[in-house]
């Protein structure tokens, strides 16, 4: 028997429909495609939510506040334009309290230097390190307000610091938080042991993250520890260093918690955060707070600016 051969209808049917299958699996292939891009995006509806919602709206309000004459309750918001800003400037009161500021900045240098000396250290082979990691970093761990109570009794007279001077001796000691001439020295030293465990832990990951044979051929090429301190460490954690110096300005212009807790800004040491917060709801003047909130805002992303230009990063440098 002979078979028949194929009609040209029939071939055209038979070649039709791979390519309408290819078709379609190209258009079930480009759906995919945008589906994979777009789940990303569903995850994110959340938190972008959040994020707009308690952070940018807040700020928005907080710069229209900040040109008005609010007091936080009245309906009415009467429009001021600039003048709580030139209130900021020329009267004294407000914008000295920023020289209280420089105790914790010193606090604050003084805090990246021992960390950075600490993670040093503690970086390579030690005994007990992972003890001594802990304990530097538990301080950390431990909420801010319990921390200051915990100061408010070491600084009393008669208290733990008084006490520890009194075994060596000493018998005759200032009041610590009632002496204006010394209690910013005090709320300083307490952020100092609050606050070094983060830049520890910070510069320790950073140190540990340097390649071993970079150490290697430093010892091959006789290098000192200083030295390989010097070559090797800082041009590497050179990242972590620049995010540490931001956060402590940061942190010494808008001190709040420590010095709110154990002093309430009494004799001498309210911040400029402490007053912002009196002036907006121990003296109902919102409109003045938010500017001052603006004012620190735009002093921290200037100094930010600087220190982004001093220090460059890697990436920028290489291709400059």
């Amino acid at each position: 028997m002979t078979g028949l051969a194929p009609t040209p209808s029939s071939a055209g049917a038979a070649g039709a429909a791979p390519a309408g299958e290819r078709t379609r699996t190209r258009r079930t292939t480009r759906r995919t495609s945008r589906g994979w891009r777009s789940t990303p995006w569903l995850f994110l509806i959340v938190p972008l939510a959040f994020l707009i919602v308690l952070t940018y709206v807040p700020v928005a309000n907080m710069f229209w506040y900040s040109v008005t004459d609010w007091d936080g309750l009245s309906p009415e918001k009467d429009f001021v334009g600039l003048g709580n800003y030139v209130q900021i400037f020329t009267k004294p009161a407000i914008f000295q309290v920023f020289f209280v500021s420089l105790y914790y900045l010193v606090g604050a240098a003084a805090q990246l230097i021992i960390a950075l000396y600490l993670a040093t250290l503690l970086s390579f082979t030690t005994r007990l390190g992972n003890l001594f990691k802990g304990i530097i970093f538990f301080p950390y761990l431990i909420n801010g307000v319990a921390i200051g109570l915990v100061f408010l009794y070491f600084f009393r007279p008669g208290g733990t610091l008084d006490a520890i001077l009194g075994l060596v001796g000493i018998q005759h000691t200032p009041q610590w938080l009632g002496d204006p001439s010394i209690v910013n020295m005090s709320l300083a030293a307490s952020s100092v042991w609050r606050y070094m465990g983060l830049n520890f832990v910070l510069f320790l990951g950073a140190i540990q993250s340097v390649p071993s044979e970079q150490y290697e051929a430093a010892d091959l090429d006789g290098a000192t520890s200083f030295d390989k301190f010097r070559y090797i460490i800082v041009p590497s954690i050179r990242r972590i260093l620049g995010l540490s110096f931001i956060l402590a300005i940061a942190g010494a212009l808008s001190s709040f918690e420590m010095p709110y807790v154990m002093t309430g800004g009494a004799n001498g040491s309210e911040t400029f955060v402490i007053q912002t917060v009196n002036t907006a709801f121990k003296f109902s003047q919102v409109g003045l707070a938010s500017a001052m909130a603006v004012v620190l805002l735009a002093i921290v992303l200037v100094i930010t600016g600087i220190q982004r230009w001093l220090f460059p990063d890697e990436k920028k440098e290489q291709s400059s």
